[in-house]
C-alpha cells in the first residue's frame, strides 16, 4: 500500500497529492509516469509524474476527473493509501538521457496548457538544476485554472502567463504567445509542448513555421499504460508507435494528431474498440479484455 501523505484541489475538478512510494522516487526521471489503482479490482490510471523528493522517498501526481477511476480518486484524503502505485514507466524526457554539454548550449521553450503544466514542471525544475534557464509558457482557460504557478515562477528564466478570456496574465491562446516571442527576437532550439491534444497540434503547427524543433507528451491518449490494450497507437512519422511503451514523449511535427485525436474518441465506445480490432488487424495489440483484440 501506498500512502497517500499530502491531498489537495488545486482547481475546480483539479487535484494533487504527495505519495510516500521510495522505489519510484529513487529512480524516476522528468517525462516518465506512473500507474495507480485505488483497490485491487479498480482502473489502472496513468499520470505523468509532477514532482518527485528522492531523500523524503515521495512522488508527487496531479490529475483531473475525467470519469470514474479519478473520482474515486479525488475522493481519498492524506492517510488513505493507493493498493498499487507502478513506476517509472515511459522513456524519461530526451534532455536526460542527452549529454549534458549539449542540453547547456541549446535554448528551451516549454507550452503547458492546463494539467499538462504537471510534467512541465519536473523538466523545467531538472533544467534549472543543471544551471539551464527556459521560458514557460503556461495557459488556461481562465485565470482559476492556472496551476503551479509559484512553483514554475521558482525554476523558469521567463514565465508568461496566459488565458484564454483574457481574466489574468497575457489574452489569447499559447499559439499566439509563442508567435510573440518569436516576434520579439526570441530565439529556442528546442520546444516542449505538454497539454490537451488540440492544443500540442496548433502549438506544433505554430513552432513547424519557426522551424523550432517541438517534443510532444502523449500521455492523454494512455489507459493501461502497458502496451497492452493499445489505446494510445498512433502514427509517428509515418510508423504506428504506442505513447506508453515507445514514449510518451515523441517528436511533435511527425505525430499525426488528427489520426490520434479520431482514434481516441472511436476507443472509448465498446462498438469503437471492436471496428478499431477489425480494422488495424494483426496490427492491433489488444489485451485491454474489451476490444477482441486478444483473442
Amino acid at each position: 500500500m501506498y500512502k497517500i501523505l499530502e491531498a489537495k484541489e488545486l482547481a475546480a475538478n483539479i487535484f494533487e497529492m504527495v505519495v510516500s512510494a521510495e522505489r519510484v522516487a529513487k529512480s524516476c526521471q522528468p517525462g516518465q509516469f506512473i500507474i495507480v489503482r485505488t483497490s485491487e479490482d479498480s482502473e489502472r490510471i496513468p499520470l505523468t509524474i509532477c514532482d518527485y523528493d528522492r531523500e523524503a522517498g515521495t512522488i508527487t501526481i496531479v490529475f483531473q476527473i475525467v470519469g470514474a477511476g479519478t473520482q474515486m480518486m479525488a475522493q481519498m484524503k492524506a492517510g488513505d493509501a493507493f493498493h498499487d502505485f507502478v513506476g517509472p514507466l515511459g522513456r524519461p524526457s530526451e534532455m536526460i538521457t542527452d549529454p549534458i554539454e549539449e542540453v547547456k548550449k541549446r535554448k528551451y521553450l516549454f507550452v503547458a496548457g492546463g494539467v499538462g503544466t504537471a510534467p512541465v514542471y519536473p523538466q523545467v525544475k531538472w533544467l534549472h538544476e543543471q544551471g539551464i534557464d527556459a521560458d514557460v509558457i503556461v495557459g488556461a482557460k481562465t485565470k482559476d485554472l492556472i496551476l503551479l504557478e509559484e512553483e514554475m515562477k521558482s525554476v523558469a528564466g521567463n514565465l508568461y502567463i496566459t488565458t484564454d478570456d483574457g481574466s489574468y496574465g497575457r489574452s489569447g491562446l499559447v499559439t499566439k504567445v509563442i508567435e510573440d516571442l518569436v516576434a520579439e527576437g526570441k530565439h529556442y532550439d528546442v520546444c516542449v509542448a505538454i497539454g490537451p491534444m488540440i492544443m500540442m497540434k496548433f502549438a506544433c503547427l505554430t513552432t513547424k513555421k519557426f522551424e523550432i524543433p517541438t517534443i510532444v507528451s502523449m500521455n492523454p491518449i494512455m489507459v493501461d499504460g502497458t502496451g497492452m490494450c493499445g489505446a494510445c497507437r498512433l502514427t509517428v512519422g509515418g510508423e504506428v508507435k504506442f505513447a506508453c511503451v515507445d514514449g510518451p514523449e515523441f517528436d511533435g511535427h511527425l505525430v499525426d494528431f488528427d489520426q490520434a485525436m479520431k482514434r481516441q474518441q472511436i476507443y472509448k465506445t465498446q462498438e469503437g474498440r471492436a471496428y478499431l480490432a477489425a480494422k488495424e488487424g494483426a496490427t492491433h495489440h489488444g489485451g485491454c479484455g474489451q476490444c477482441g483484440g486478444d483473442q
